[in-house]
């Protein structure tokens, strides 16, 4: 049986399915032919998937980018969404470019060098509000201004250093310290995703260090002690 035909038998199987998370999940797990057949004769299913078809096939084993040097792109394994578009040098994202999580929301729009950010650039909310935009140096913030949700400035970093929060990307508070070169140094706070107060203490080079003491989610005492590289 060729390709094809095996690809239509797969489509015969699924196709009176209603549900797009479902079909989703049954079309993660065909042969990567398969679904260039599904997607390349199929324009309903391309609409279900949510995809390009000239971009899926560029991301296939079947259409390579050669070398990775110019412009293109790098989409999730088995969602196939976009998680990267822009440029490219020796195989590593150069020049300007843009990054989405993995439910296809814009994250960050800026420059990279050798891989990491550098240059200027944005980073978003969920809801493509503005959480910080200034200068990045090697992957981490340099020079500019973080913004809450509401879109009061709550980090202010100049040469990497100064006083600031972090938010995860729907706006609840992750971070309250201090940095230094871009990473959390001196004292602060981290907060787990239901707002709660998970740890207290001491930081250096973006790691626990130093005393501090972890705590359960109604504020009782986990640990209290001394912390290497966020070790206790």
């Amino acid at each position: 049986m060729s390709d094809l035909e095996k690809a239509n038998n797969n489509i015969n199987l699924i196709k009176d399915i209603s549900s797009s998370y479902i079909f989703n999940r049954i079309f993660s797990f065909l042969e990567q032919k398969q679904k260039l057949y599904i997607l390349i004769y199929n324009k309903q299913y391309q609409k279900m998937i949510g995809v390009n078809i000239q971009d899926y096939k560029k991301a296939s084993n079947r259409y390579k980018i050669g070398g990775r040097n110019g412009k293109g792109k790098e989409y999730a394994k088995y969602t196939n969404k976009l998680l990267f578009e822009g440029g490219y040098i020796n195989g590593k994202r150069n020049g300007k470019g843009k990054e989405y999580n993995y439910d296809g929301k814009l994250e960050f729009d800026g420059e990279f060098n050798n891989g990491k950010r550098n240059g200027k650039g944005k980073e978003y909310y969920d809801d493509n509000k503005i959480k910080f935009e200034g200068e990045y140096l090697n992957g981490e913030r340099w020079n500019g201004k973080g913004y809450n949700k509401n879109g009061t400035i709550d980090l202010e970093l100049k040469d990497g250093s100064g006083k600031g929060k972090e938010y995860y990307d729907d706006g609840k508070l992750k971070f309250d310290g201090e940095y230094i070169n871009g990473k959390r140094n001196g004292k602060g706070k981290e907060y787990n995703y239901d707002g709660k107060l998970e740890f207290e203490g001491e930081f250096n080079n973006g790691k626990r260090n130093g005393k501090g003491k972890e705590c359960f989610d109604k504020n009782i005492i986990k640990f209290e002690g001394e912390y290497l590289n966020d070790e206790r």
